[in-house]
């Protein structure tokens, strides 16, 4: 078996989006899920739904789980002002089968980030299994992601995906200014989130 993080998550009020907004807001997630995949060379990803609003991811670079969480709470907040996900990550041992489906896969991280999206509180948008120093990361994350506007969203999602993008290279493929960038990725935290991404990415 591999070492996967899994990534098991709901819509947000669902009840209250038509199934319009709900399918819209689904392909938003399977589209960025193909997005990560892209990340690293040769790295392996599933993505399914669950359900009427219920989803899970997996990639094999646990490494990435955290900026993968972040960067899929900035493509629903891109979509519509107030559109979310909770996310619930573990990482351990694990097998997706040929198809890449994770409701057929198998091992201990496919089973604890299911269960813990079954225990997150209604006040909670993104935990962390491990709990500890890595779960108290993606509890401070949470308290950030919250308050992303759509503005600062669409900043975000130009800069989340590991590479080099400057942000008058995002502000371009956004047909906004540079300052406008800055302004959006300085009330977003976005050198707080970046730092902590090296941190938990490099260990330094």
């Amino acid at each position: 078996m591999k070492r996967f993080a899994v990534l098991t998550g709901d819509i947000v009020a669902s009840t209250d989006l038509g199934p319009h907004q709900l399918m819209e807001t689904m392909e938003a997630l399977r589209a960025a899920a193909r997005e990560i995949a892209g990340w690293a060379d040769g790295m392996e990803t599933g993505f399914a739904q669950r359900g009427g609003d219920g989803w899970q991811m997996a990639l094999d670079r646990p490494v990435l789980a955290f900026r993968a969480t972040l960067y899929l709470q900035a493509v629903l907040r891109r979509l519509a002002e107030g559109r979310t996900t909770r996310i619930a990550v573990a990482e351990g041992a694990g097998s997706l089968p040929d198809d890449r489906d994770p409701n057929k896969a198998h091992g201990p991280a496919f089973t604890a980030s299911g269960r813990g999206l079954d225990q997150m509180g209604t006040h909670v948008l993104l935990l962390h299994a491990e709990g500890g120093a890595t779960g108290a990361a993606y509890r401070l994350a949470d308290a950030l992601a919250v308050g992303w506007t759509q503005a600062q969203a669409r900043a975000l999602c130009q800069m989340l995906p590991p590479g080099t993008v400057t942000q008058a290279e995002a502000a371009a493929e956004l047909g906004i200014t540079r300052a406008a960038v800055q302004q959006a990725l300085a009330a977003a935290d976005y050198r707080a989130l970046h730092d902590a991404l090296q941190m938990m990415e490099t260990g330094a």
